[in-house]
């Protein structure tokens, strides 16, 4: 009897397990909406967090090569360059041409900007520190996203004396330039 009674219980539940097909797609559906709700905010954030890391990157070049020149005595020079569509950075003495150093890729997601003041020269941006490790004209990188957005992040040379130091993108412009 007892062994009637489980088969019967078995049976009943069997028959109404699972979930119906309105269900799933109910639930699909809800899945779908707010994946595309995320979608652009967590595509921002990965795009401002590169734009963060490049500009460490480019702030240390800065600093590494102006601690060269000052350990040194010598001229040093942070040069950056466009290969492929990729930003790269070398740090190198004066004397060295910058087609014989060794260089550095920035995120591929990471493009100059238009507010970028380096002179450019047979495809090379370059900023020189002098052997007491400062600069004769003022200068600075703007990095901005490939893929569009606001965000910008700036790298400074904002004394003759070489000091340097970053920005990010601002609401209004001062000077034309929205990144000081």
């Amino acid at each position: 009897m007892s062994t009637k009674l489980n088969i019967q219980n078995i049976a009943k539940y069997n028959s109404s397990n699972g979930f119906t097909l309105l269900e799933v797609l109910v639930v699909t559906f809800a899945i779908g909406i707010l994946g595309a709700i995320a979608t652009p905010s967590w595509l921002a954030f990965i795009h401002t967090r590169n734009l963060n890391a490049a500009q460490n990157e480019v702030y240390q070049a800065m600093r590494q090569a102006q601690s060269q020149a000052k350990l040194q005595k010598l001229t040093w020079q942070a040069s950056f360059q466009e290969q492929n569509g990729i930003l790269q950075w070398a740090v190198h003495p004066a004397t060295v041409s910058p087609k014989d150093a060794i260089w550095n890729d920035l995120d591929p997601s990471v493009k100059f900007d238009a507010e970028t003041t380096l002179q450019e020269s047979d495809g090379v941006r370059q900023i020189e520190f002098d052997y007491m490790g400062t600069v004769k004209i003022l200068r600075r990188i703007t990095l901005s996203s490939k893929n569009g957005g606001k965000a910008k992040r700036c790298v400074f040379i904002s004394t003759l004396l070489g000091t340097i130091r970053t920005a990010k993108e601002n609401d209004t412009a001062q000077d034309g330039k929205y990144c000081y």
